[in-house]
């Protein structure tokens, strides 16, 4: 093990901990902190640390996208999640879409690309950053009612099949492909929508069911919690359903249900949660 990586890490965690109450002083959210120590240590930066592994990125970010908005979830009222899930929706799908038509204006004018190239690169950045929205309304100095918090949070959880469907049906339409393969995408979007519907509400009373019929000691609910929600994560991604969408909904099942050992779950995923932020941020 290369001794001088895990401390160049631990370092970079320890900046970004110890930088984060710089935040609320300046007025700025917390993720920019963590950005800013990560491009300081970066191979651009005076760090110079060199990383060009696009898949242990990928696999990093996910896993940490999917513990905030498992964190995220448990935190859900089940009242909130009921007034906010409307809207929310309406977000997930109609305002990705429009917010895609946006950046689309805005590349083919800036860039002066065609528009189909254009509208591809707004679907690729049309939804909403779970970690963000999470991040800011979890900060210090912002005060908003529950209905649009959870609007917030239930739409960054479930917007991503559609950017997806978006951007395979754009690739599909300059490839030229057969028309067969827009039903394809259609037919993606309402699976990826339904498995990750089904699995996470399903994936949520498992995990009650086992977390309240199981003796354990106590420092390991959480980590059961944790381990239960990423493997509904990772199940509902290989039967092609949306992960994030899974996860959030099995949040919000725990969430509101009792429980046993809450209380600790709570506070160990809060850790979780922060940790994910960094990390996926550094």
């Amino acid at each position: 093990m290369n001794s001088t990586l895990t401390m160049i890490g631990a370092l970079m965690l320890v900046l970004s901990i110890v930088l984060s109450p710089l935040s609320s002083r300046v007025g700025m959210p917390v993720l920019l902190i963590f950005l800013g120590v990560g491009m300081l240590m970066g191979e651009d930066g005076p760090g110079g640390i060199p990383f060009d592994d696009f898949e242990l990125a990928f696999v990093i970010a996910n896993l940490a996208l999917a513990v905030i908005l498992l964190d995220g979830g448990i935190r859900t009222r089940a009242e909130t999640f009921r007034v906010g899930l409307r809207p929310a929706l309406m977000l997930a799908t109609v305002g990705v879409a429009l917010t895609a038509v946006g950046a689309a204006l805005v590349a083919w004018w800036v860039f002066d690309l065609s528009w189909l190239m254009a509208l591809l690169i707004g679907a690729i950045i049309s939804s909403t950053d779970a970690a963000a929205v999470f991040s800011l309304l979890q900060g210090r100095g912002l005060h908003l009612n529950e209905r649009v918090s959870a609007t917030l949070e239930i739409e960054s959880g479930s917007n991503d099949p559609m950017a997806i469907f978006l951007t395979l049906m754009l690739v599909t339409l300059i490839g030229q492909q057969e028309a067969a393969s827009l039903l394809d995408g259609i037919w993606m979007l309402v699976k990826q929508f339904g498995i990750g519907a089904v699995t996470g509400i399903i994936g949520g009373l498992i995990m009650v069911e086992l977390a309240n019929r199981i003796r354990l000691t106590p420092a390991l609910y959480p980590i059961l919690v944790a381990a239960g929600g990423i493997f509904v994560f990772s199940a509902t991604n290989t039967v092609g359903g949306s992960g994030f969408l899974a996860i959030y909904l099995t949040g919000v099942v725990i969430g509101n249900r009792h429980v046993r050992m809450m209380p600790m779950i709570l506070q160990v995923h809060d850790g979780l949660a922060w940790l994910a932020q960094i990390a996926m941020f550094l």
